[in-house]
């Protein structure tokens, strides 16, 4: 059906997601255009490639060479909004449109399909097992929701017999996949905008189970308690941990799996929670049948995920720059800061992340952020949101039990910051925070 179109476009292009499908269809020579509400780098690098792009919601923006409904397929991300002009005219016209999880399900469908599922921990593992597939030749194409730091991209290919996607719980969109092997990192209370309780949460991954294909086989955190092949740091899973260790910025640790252990592998990333999205990698390996060493060599040679902890700065201060939006996620930040620099004075930076998220968790951001030696919070994120009342970031600051603790516009960062006391930044949120990194790290190098 997709090979019907010669014309996609997407409804913001310049998502994480969104976009790694259009790199992939201008490789695949399809014409390729969009909207999305703001200039970014992967805008910019998509424009490079070919694709045009514009930043105003309206029809007359679309190129004409769009408008043709035979030829023109069109995708969007569940962040926008059902009121956005240039939606509203292609469904009024007679547009296929599909989702973007949609569309992900028609590209794998017919292929071996590989799918990373989880709350949290998807992007990192997938990026993990990409690397693997790419070092040992095998031909796959990954649609990974995150920067690659080897690759320098959120789309990976060579060749196409695999097909590996993150299968996003959001609004239910992994529902859409049909996987040969799939994996569940973490089964967290999110997304309750979407959910109405946690056992409704549960039942959507029961539900994204249930699409494995015959024979298929599931990769499951012995915490997720949903069944397969267990991972963990516990002896009693089929694939565990064992000698775990940070040091500097790496972890170093066991693979045991039957009578097998793989001692002493070195991974490039920090935290026992990466070291667990290695260790699925590394199983998911095995069942591709890659040999031992091999997966080691590569997981060696792994150099992370853009914002999963990553390093802005080591010297004269530390900034480490994170994609934690959830209390789960910032616990396993401060843990590995607590790991790594225990004798280091650390300020916590956290943009909160939509007025739902921060309602539904308000007293675990709390509890977790307290734990920091200092916390400055900005503004919350709205994302696709509109306000909610008694939901803010002061709300948030008052239940912080810290006395080191303050509300800063992200224009007020830097400065504050370059005269702080403390040894250790760590800069956290899944909004427009990120863009305060390098003018941080600049202000800091003055």
């Amino acid at each position: 059906m997709i090979n019907n179109y010669t014309r996609i476009y997407f409804l913001g292009i310049g998502g994480i997601g969104m976009s790694s499908l259009a790199f992939y269809f201008i490789n695949e020579n399809k014409l390729v255009a969009g909207y999305d509400k703001v200039n970014s780098n992967i805008t910019k690098l998509l424009s490079e490639k070919g694709a045009e792009i514009h930043c105003n919601d309206d029809v007359i923006n679309i190129p004409s060479k769009f408008l043709n409904q035979l030829q023109t397929l069109i995708v969007y991300t569940p962040a926008i909004s059902k009121s956005n002009k240039e939606f509203k005219y292609f469904k009024e016209n007679g547009f296929r449109i599909l989702k973007r999880s949609e569309l992900l399900g028609l590209i794998s469908q017919n292929k071996f399909c590989i799918a990373i599922g989880g709350t949290h921990g998807k992007t990192t593992t997938s990026s993990i097992l990409s690397h693997i597939l790419y070092e040992n030749n095998i031909s796959f194409t990954s649609f990974i929701g995150g920067i690659s730091e080897n690759y320098n991209s959120n789309l990976l290919q060579n060749g196409n017999d695999i097909v590996l996607v993150e299968a996003d719980e959001f609004d239910r969109s992994f529902h859409s996949l049909f996987p040969n092997i799939a994996c569940v990192t973490s089964v967290d209370p999110d997304h309750l905008d979407i959910y109405n309780s946690n056992e409704e949460l549960n039942q959507s991954f029961n539900q994204f189970i249930d699409n494995i294909k015959p024979k298929g086989v599931l990769f499951s955190n012995e915490k997720t308690l949903l069944g397969g092949v267990s991972y963990g740091f516990s002896s009693k899973c089929e694939y565990f941990i064992s000698n775990y260790s940070n040091f500097k910025s790496s972890s170093f640790f066991n693979i045991n799996y039957g009578d097998v252990s793989i001692d002493s592998v070195k991974f490039n990333m920090p935290g026992k929670h990466n070291a667990l999205n290695a260790l699925v990698a590394f199983a998911i390996g095995k069942e591709l049948n890659i040999d031992d060493k091999s997966i080691a060599n590569s997981l060696s040679s792994f150099l992370g995920v853009k914002r999963r902890f990553s390093y802005a700065l080591y010297t004269p201060k530390i900034i480490i720059d994170d994609y934690a939006h959830h209390p789960s996620e910032i616990k396993a930040v401060y843990d590995t800061i607590k790991d790594l620099y225990p004798d280091k004075t650390n300020t916590a930076i956290f943009q909160p992340h939509l007025f739902s998220r921060t309602r539904d968790f308000m007293s675990e951001f709390a509890e977790i952020l307290s734990k920091f030696d200092n916390i400055i919070l900005t503004e919350i994120y709205p994302a696709r949101e509109k306000p909610i009342t008694n939901i803010s970031s002061d709300k948030l600051l008052e239940l912080i039990d810290n006395k080191n603790k303050s509300i800063l516009k992200k224009s007020d960062l830097s400065n504050f910051l370059r005269e702080s006391d403390s040894e250790v930044f760590i800069i956290m949120g899944a909004g427009d925070i990120a863009d305060e990194v390098e003018i941080i790290k600049n202000n800091i190098l003055i």
